[in-house]
């Protein structure tokens, strides 16, 4: 008779992954770890990954003892990294030595097998099919990427972008040669913070970058020749500044308040977007003046200190983040939060506190509920946090919490268009 709970799933070193049936299934939160129930569960989303977790130990409940064990066999965890669109509620499980590598920037979601299908624990936050894999015709891409190599041929933003497209498989670079959505205006070599999670710059080697930064920074024309082609080929189109192949937007914002002159010269169709940590706030209100639409900050916490010890600022602090925000606000352009999120601190009294505290303070539009890529068990220890369960409320709770009580405030995982506002406000 097979097990009517939620078993553990392992794989040996060559990648075979398979379930332990005498194991209940585990998950992990701050470093404590829970038992799994059916309830926890959904179905793994097409569009996963697997991962095997070397030098990691599963842990499992033991239905003989009544006990949780680290499975000591020569066999390791397993965890799944889920496509864009759905938050975490745990982290995958595990054991390690004390000095093991740090994991390389994914975040890493529990999968389990239950009833003949792999399950994990996450909550849908948003439908958008914008970077589904299974949406994009690779043919059509290659074409137009020939196209646009032959109309503008000078252009190095769109040959930086094809790199992106073809070799870092960037799902933002693919959707603007495909005409869909949102495109990416890269700009800035640069960067002010020293995130713990940065994908394109680890001066420490602390584990390994998953996308180059752009070496150059293009002209206004190079950024308003991009802009303009994809506004002009994309139904209800979003451009934005601040990628993950570059450093800080600001710290580049005389060239960017040239380009959106210039892109609004040409057209005033679509949203002018910048994903930014919001350290330069004078900056910031001259491109509100030029036609900036939206504006998107990035915070793993909303307490100063937990902020600091992850973004390691080099030239503002997190009072000067604050200042952006009043600015933008009072600029009355769409403010988003770029909410860094992992179980446990996420959903922890002090920061649920602090995150409703600053939603009343600064009147935000959306939350843009992004999993933080980031080792779970050497986060906390860089932060110094000792989180107990009792402590914790829950994803679920927190996000059904403040849909209750900030009715106008949009969730979500991407920068919204024109027309997603227009539907959200009108309901």
């Amino acid at each position: 008779m097979k097990p009517k709970y939620p078993q553990l799933l392992v794989s040996d070193k060559k990648g075979k992954v398979f379930e332990l049936t005498r194991f209940q299934a585990t998950a992990m939160k701050a470093g404590n770890i829970f038992r799994l129930a059916k309830a926890d569960l959904i179905k793994l989303p097409i569009g996963s990954s697997l991962f095997l977790l070397p030098k990691r130990l599963a842990v499992g409940f033991s239905q003989a003892s009544g006990c949780f064990e680290t499975i000591k066999e020569k066999i390791f965890a397993v965890a799944a990294f889920l496509p864009p669109g759905y938050a975490l509620t745990f982290n995958c499980a595990f054991k390690q030595a004390d000095r093991e590598k740090v994991l390389p920037l994914f975040a890493y979601a529990p999968v389990v097998f239950y009833k003949n299908n792999l399950f994990t624990t996450a909550i849908r936050i948003d439908k958008e099919l914008r970077q589904d894999e299974r949406c994009m015709d690779i043919g059509k891409l290659k074409r137009n990427i020939r196209i646009v190599r032959a109309k503008f041929a000078k252009n190095r933003l769109f040959k930086h972008l094809e790199g992106c497209a073809q070799i870092s498989n960037c799902p933002a670079a693919k959707n603007l040669f495909l005409n869909r959505y949102e495109a990416p205006l890269p700009t800035s070599p640069f960067c002010n913070s020293r995130c713990l999670g940065c994908i394109s710059f680890q001066p420490e080697k602390l584990c390994p970058i998953t996308q180059p930064r752009i070496k150059f920074i293009p002209t206004p024309a190079e950024i308003a020749e991009v802009a303009v082609y994809h506004i002009s080929k994309t139904k209800d189109p979003v451009v934005s500044f601040g990628q993950g192949c570059e450093g800080e937007p600001l710290l580049v914002g005389k060239v960017i308040e040239q380009a959106i002159k210039l892109i609004r010269k040409q057209t005033q169709k679509g949203i002018i977007n910048l994903n930014t940590n919001a350290s330069k706030p004078e900056v910031l209100a001259r491109l509100c003046d030029v036609g900036l639409d939206s504006l998107r900050v990035s915070l793993n916490s909303c307490q100063e200190d937990f902020y600091h010890k992850y973004y390691k600022p080099q030239d503002y602090n997190f009072k000067d983040v604050l200042r952006s925000m009043k600015i933008a606000r009072k600029k009355d352009i769409f403010i988003s939060i770029n909410y860094l999120s992992i179980p446990g601190f996420t959903d922890s009294k002090q920061e649920f506190g602090a995150l409703n505290l600053f939603l009343q303070n600064f009147n935000v539009d959306m939350i843009q509920w992004r999993n933080l890529n980031f080792d779970p068990l050497y986060y906390f220890f860089i932060l110094k946090l000792t989180i107990k369960p009792s402590d914790m409320l829950g994803m679920h709770y927190i996000i059904k919490s403040l849909k209750n009580k900030f009715p106008r405030l949009m969730m979500g995982y991407f920068n919204p268009s024109r027309a997603r506002i227009h539907r959200f406000k009108s309901k």
